[in-house]
């Protein structure tokens, strides 16, 4: 069985060391950046997005329920830094069907000559 004291700790140096420069760097973001980044050009990613950090944070419908979460710095930076992981990744993939989309359409356009 995994258990979570099993797992590298040193992936990116230190865990605090991780979070610290995570944070500069996100300090050094203009706040067109952050808000360009903060706001997916799809719906769809937004959606995944969304339901990914519902998961992570839990499922209990604020309108019913008085929620409140609280956490370290260090794990607050984790959340962060997955969420970031994930929304390059579902951005990148995205593109991806985007491009075989297009070039799709080309090699369908072209074959009609």
């Amino acid at each position: 069985m995994y258990r979570e004291n099993d797992r590298p700790h040193n992936l990116f140096g230190s865990d605090s060391e991780f979070s610290e420069s995570l944070w500069q760097y996100v300090q050094t973001l203009s706040p067109e950046t952050i808000a360009q980044l903060s706001k997916p050009e799809s719906q769809e990613v937004f959606q995944v997005m969304e339901r990914n950090i519902i998961g992570l944070l839990g499922n209990l419908p604020s309108e019913h329920f008085g929620v409140t979460i609280s956490t370290s710095r260090e794990h607050l930076g984790r959340l962060l830094a997955s969420a970031m992981m994930s929304g390059y990744f579902l951005r990148n993939a995205e593109q991806r069907m985007n491009f075989e989309k297009s070039l799709a359409t080309l090699q369908s356009g072209s074959s009609d000559f």
